[in-house]
């Protein structure tokens, strides 16, 4: 008994001296301190030296690597939440167009749900406080509707066909944050999840949508992490679980002080046979890469699109005492095969680096596959079928597909970014929601049947006009087709869910055709699978 006594007070003892320890500051600390405390006690005017602080550690971390980076306490804050999966709010998405707050849906079970606000409501008041036509930004809207669960927050609302302003007391609660934006069967054997990021619930997420889709009858599945930015390294590995053997390297890191650590596959997966199609491009980064990397590794499934972002750099994430962060690269990441797929960078030089997209463009490899190109000394090799593959700058994929330059033209372009094409696709819905849930019913009647009217693209053109946009009709007839594609797909987000968005998107997507036909062409999918077909060289 004495014995355990003395090894509990020999622990406590050696915690409390780890807590309590303060670290010999360094010259160079005592340069910056003193540096700091002369500007406050000399300077000709009054000075925040926390503002001077911040400033300082801004421009240290920037001449390391382009993701060491500082973040004040909103930015921790809006940094987070993505990634744990809630956030205390009246659960609703919205749009501010023309100064309105447009009610785009309405989370199920959530707090605006259960006092009945609708999808096309419109929000003029918050509080007694006018927010139409009043020039307020999306922000300020958030931090009017957000605040702590079980807070009260009121609402006026304009709702079509209501002649008065309804009045809505909701009482704030948990919001799930959702990490995948689509499940849907493409077809009788193949599945389609679309992740946008991985955090805490994506997993959870995942898993239930995948036991959905085999309920359904799926034999195939279509991963689509276009656009994904990463998250949480667990996260990537608990998912990539899903399709590799048990005991499986996932990914591992290290770094001058962190020494190696691995994941690696802990049990069976739920689709560890059937095909499987990853789909990725130039916005796919960090977890994206751990998981489209593992699955290329081990000849598990095909990659397919174009050469990821490239970030295999490790952050942890490290507080301040006054609430703010550090995040601090401490290690790389490397595939299961040993490859580091970090593009390269220029200490301190962090504009170039983001300037990275453009100069793909320039180079010309968004459009063609052989103008990359890769020394031998990034080439590797895969585990089970001995195909090359190569790290040094994001994962190329196994089919590349190039970027689609033939039908958004400038006309597109400005159309989307003035909003007429969202406000078009909302007023559409709002004047005839009840009429076309009538007539469809389901997205699969809607996507069949319905046709983009004539009026549409009369109104597209009022709008643009009032927007003093030049319409150029051969720009139009370029990319019609597309166009109407894509006012049908927001149409069916509005009228029914962010799922419906990519049924009907998808079927003008190159990188989704791409994969859907090699995933269904057993004798394409196996080819490429032993490394014969592809177009990368």
């Amino acid at each position: 008994m004495i014995n355990k006594i003395t090894s509990l007070a020999l622990v406590l003892l050696t915690v409390s001296s780890l807590l309590h320890a303060q670290p010999r500051i360094s010259p160079d600390g005592v340069k910056l301190d003193r540096t700091l405390q002369m500007i406050n006690g000399l300077y000709v005017d009054d000075v925040e030296t926390s503002k001077l602080a911040e400033t300082a550690i801004r421009a240290m971390l920037r001449e390391l690597d382009p993701h060491s980076s500082y973040l004040n306490k909103e930015e921790v804050k809006a940094m987070n939440e993505p990634l744990q999966g809630n956030f205390d709010g009246i659960g609703i998405s919205f749009n501010m167009l023309t100064d309105t707050l447009y009610v785009m849906e309405v989370i199920a079970g959530g707090p605006s749900q259960k006092v009945g606000i609708l999808p096309g409501d419109k929000i003029i008041y918050v509080n007694d406080s006018l927010i139409a036509g009043v020039n307020m930004n999306n922000q300020d809207v958030v931090s009017m509707l957000r605040g702590p669960k079980g807070t009260t927050v009121n609402v006026r609302i304009l709702r079509r066909g209501t002649p008065e302003l309804l009045d809505f007391k909701i009482v704030r609660d948990k919001i799930p944050i959702y990490s995948i934006d689509a499940t849907y069967m493409v077809n009788k054997n193949t599945g389609y999840i679309r992740l946008s990021r991985f955090g805490i619930t994506s997993t959870e997420e995942f898993l239930k949508a995948e036991k959905e889709l085999k309920a359904q009858g799926m034999k195939n599945l279509i991963l689509d992490l276009t656009g994904n930015g990463g998250g949480i390294l667990q996260t990537a590995s608990d998912i990539a679980d899903e399709f590799l053997g048990a005991g499986k390297l996932v990914v591992y890191t290290e770094g001058k002080n962190q020494p190696r650590y691995e994941l690696n596959t802990t049990s069976k997966g739920n689709f560890e046979t059937g095909n499987l199609v990853v789909l990725v491009d130039e916005g796919s980064a960090s977890a994206s890469e751990i998981v489209a990397g593992a699955i290329q590794d081990w000849d598990r499934g095909i990659v397919v699109g174009r050469r990821t972002f490239g970030k295999g750099l490790v952050q942890r994430q490290l507080p301040l005492p006054d609430g703010t962060m550090m995040r601090l690269t401490v290690a790389r990441y490397y595939t299961p095969t040993g490859r580091s797929i970090q593009k390269p960078y220029e200490e301190g030089n962090i504009e170039a680096y983001n300037r990275d997209f453009f100069n793909r463009m320039e180079h010309g490899e968004m459009l063609h596959a052989d103008s990359i190109h890769f020394p031998d000394s990034l080439k590797y090799t895969t585990l089970l079928n001995k195909r090359t593959v190569y790290g040094g700058g994001g994962i190329m994929p196994d089919y590349f597909v190039p970027i689609d330059t033939n039908t958004v033209t400038d006309l597109h372009r400005n159309l989307i970014a003035r909003g007429v094409i969202n406000r078009l696709t909302i007023a559409e819905v709002d004047n005839n929601r009840a009429s076309l849930l009538k007539s469809y019913p389901t997205v699969e009647r809607f996507k069949s049947d319905y046709q983009i009217p004539e009026s549409m693209i009369n109104r597209m053109k009022e709008l643009a006009s009032e927007e003093k946009m030049e319409w150029k009709d051969d720009e139009f007839e370029k990319s019609r087709q597309f166009m109407s594609v894509q006012l049908k797909a927001l149409m069916a987000r509005d009228l029914y869910d962010t799922s419906a968005y990519f049924v009907i998107i998808n079927d003008e997507i190159d990188i989704f055709k791409e994969g859907l036909r090699i995933i269904n062409n057993t004798k394409v999918y196996n080819d490429l699978l032993k490394g014969i077909g592809s177009n990368v060289n």
